[in-house]
């Protein structure tokens, strides 16, 4: 999924984003920053309410139509996540399956801020899912690590004594100060998680907004800069007059990587051809303001205007209300720990929807909607008649806190587990394999799309055999040179027989 700035968790009161006014309110923050439920009048976080997201935000349920309609046009079951509606919304989802049915192209566009050295499960179960849809829908994926972002980010400023009011804990990282080869190095770090999920490289660009920075890149990073008044960064974003401008400029960078003419080395250079190539954007709702400001620029511009759906966040350890965090290690399951490790966390911190004792849970049940460990279950889970049974028993009072909990630590010590057997082959050589500035090959929909390298780009959908015009001048120039080489070869030939060339 596009970058994503980390949130508190519930444990710790959430921070305000410091370019925002501060004013208190009880009702859930969704934001590039921040993620909070709404505090009730007991003083207790709720669950992310997601049907009022999707009413603020302008976007759509993605609906049983819509998954028929995936599963008739693909020849593929829908993912969990969308059967269990953790991806729950869209913007012209129908846009990017009539493209599919018809054999024309567009790409994947997701990507990761590295805030740290090692991805949590939030990270990676997203990354999952768009490595699902790559290898289903067999397109392009192009990945952005937002290190420059982050490195803003990290250093927000932000005043001692009010970070001290409202988060205590200096271990946050953006009580720190962190040097941008710190942050690079955590992109390379971050690199290699994204690898390890198992991406395609023949179909998988990744890249860093410090090193690909130029070129076409940057072109249609000032063309989207130009269309972004001060006034409509302060109104999509909140900024006020303590922002730097490098965060309301990274606006344009992030949008700018949902343009296909971004990247000539994959699509092609013939702009009017590459503009019409529409971005397919699986992100956490979070980040819908970026794109409803992309999607604006691109209509200005005359790009196709980028998709998206949207995904609910995976709770932090402590429970609903929050999503997990880089910054503080009792909210999340990283990568990197051990299957003790996640054992601890989940039997010491995982909040629990059962009673407070054995008896009590017999007697009267337990709630899997805000127990962790079976929230988690929906995410890692892929039998939905057995995840369906847990939930039954354990509302019944059948299966136990522990229990339930048990089967949770299986299941994220066998994801973590295969993950880490994965990373551990991830070479150096295999990430600039992955960051090199290559021509990408795809196929498309194969029942009306032939392979064709996307050095030629595959912007006609070809299912004729004929070429588009890049591909004919492309063929004519190599007919020519062939043609020159030819002729040389003959009067050299002739030269050494004393005979006339033909």
């Amino acid at each position: 999924m596009a970058s994503q700035p980390e949130a508190p968790t519930a444990e710790v009161p959430p921070a305000a984003n410091p370019d925002v006014a501060n004013h208190p309110s009880t009702k859930q923050n969704v934001d590039p920053w921040n993620v909070s439920g709404e505090i009730g009048e007991d003083g207790k976080v709720k669950a992310i309410d997601y049907k009022k997201l999707v009413e603020e935000f302008g976007t759509k349920l993605i609906d049983q139509a819509v998954l028929d309609r995936f599963e008739r046009i693909t020849g593929h079951k829908p993912h969990r996540f969308l059967r269990r509606q953790i991806v729950f919304s869209e913007r012209d989802l129908e846009v990017i399956l009539d493209r599919h049915e018809k054999g024309e192209p567009f790409f994947l566009y997701t990507g990761r801020g590295p805030s740290s050295d090692s991805m949590h499960i939030g990270h990676t179960q997203i990354f999952d899912f768009c490595k699902w849809l790559q290898d289903v829908l067999d397109v392009p994926i192009i990945i952005m690590l937002t290190d420059g972002m982050e490195y803003l980010r990290l250093h927000r400023p932000c005043p001692l004594p009010k970070l001290t009011r409202v988060l205590p804990d200096e271990k946050f990282l953006f009580s720190e100060k962190r040097t941008v080869d710190e942050v690079i190095g955590y992109s390379h770090d971050n690199c290699k998680d994204i690898i390890a999920v198992g991406f395609d490289p023949d179909k998988t660009f990744i890249f860093s907004d410090y090193e690909y920075m130029g070129g076409a890149f940057y072109k249609n990073v000032t063309r989207f800069s130009k269309l972004v008044t001060w006034n409509v960064a302060k109104a999509v974003f909140g900024f006020n007059e303590s922002s730097n401008i490098g965060k309301i400029h990274f606006a344009s960078i992030q949008g700018s990587t949902a343009f296909a003419t971004s990247f000539p080395h994959i699509f092609g250079e013939d702009e009017k051809e590459t503009a019409k190539i529409p971005a397919f954007i699986p992100c956490a709702i979070d980040q819908d303001p970026y794109f409803r400001l992309t999607r604006d620029c691109a209509t200005r511009l005359k790009y196709a205007k980028p998709s998206l759906i949207h995904c609910r966040f995976i709770d932090a350890l402590q429970g609903p209300g929050s999503k997990m965090s880089s910054s503080v290690d009792s909210s999340a399951i990283f990568m990197k720990d051990t299957p003790n490790q996640i054992k601890n966390k989940i039997n010491k911190y995982a909040f629990s929807g059962g009673q407070e004792t054995a008896e009590l849970q017999r007697e009267l049940g337990g709630n899997p909607d805000v127990d962790v460990a079976y929230q988690y279950l929906q995410f890692f889970m892929e039998d939905d008649e057995e995840l369906a049974k847990l939930g039954q028993e354990y509302r019944e009072g059948k299966l136990l806190t522990g229990e339930l909990k048990a089967i949770c630590i299986k299941h994220l010590q066998d994801y973590v587990g295969g993950f880490n057997e994965r990373r551990a082959k991830v070479t150096d050589d295999i990430v600039k394999e992955f960051m090199s500035v290559r021509p990408l090959k795809w196929r498309g929909n194969p029942r009306v799309q032939r392979i064709v390298p996307v050095s030629d780009t595959q912007v006609d959908g070809v299912d004729d055999g004929k070429l588009s015009k890049n591909q004919l001048k492309k063929l004519e120039k190599e007919k020519a040179i062939a043609a020159k080489k030819a002729a040389k070869a003959a009067e050299k030939t002739a030269a050494s027989t004393n005979m006339p060339a033909s």
